[in-house]
């Protein structure tokens, strides 16, 4: 029999810690927010991906629901209709994000925006993290916190209600 890791996860060697990650080298990161003084769980707790995805997916839909009607009503056509979308999404994101904090998806799916030190994330960062979004990579990237590049850009976190 080989050692306890091997036993527990399948895997010998430097291959167990390599396909296992940090945490199967003994290496504890904690929970997702708590390097930034927020709460495991709750209210104020770092917001999961899959609720993001979901409140994404819903602002992305809107966005294209209104630009189909707007592309209906005055003829665009289909190059258009898809810049439209595009623009609608990024003026969605940007002005509620910077005004309210949430986007009509991220309210939906009980999901807030705020700066670190949990103050509004205002307009000006609003505009800089919409900016990053839109190039979809940012969003892409994340760290341990669940922050994408566009969050840390604008010094903000998505939480939980």
């Amino acid at each position: 029999m080989g050692s306890g890791e091997e036993q527990r996860t399948g895997r010998s060697g430097w291959t167990g810690t390599w396909l296992g990650g940090v945490r199967s080298a003994g290496v504890e990161l904690g929970y997702p927010g708590e390097r930034l003084g927020l709460p495991e769980h709750g209210s104020g707790a770092v917001a999961g991906y899959g609720r993001r995805l979901i409140a994404l997916a819903v602002d992305l839909l809107l966005a294209a629901v209104i630009a189909a009607f707007l592309a209906r009503t005055f003829g665009w056509d289909q190059l258009t209709r898809s810049w439209a979308s595009t623009g609608i999404f990024g003026l969605q994101a940007w002005v509620l994000t910077g005004l309210l904090g949430v986007t009509i998806g991220k309210r939906l799916c009980g999901l807030r925006v705020v700066r670190l030190d949990g103050r509004p994330i205002g307009p000006v960062w609003s505009l800089a993290r919409t900016l990053l979004l839109l190039f979809v990579v940012p969003a892409l990237l994340w760290d341990r916190d669940h922050r994408g590049l566009h969050d840390r850009a604008a010094n903000a976190v998505v939480i939980s209600v």
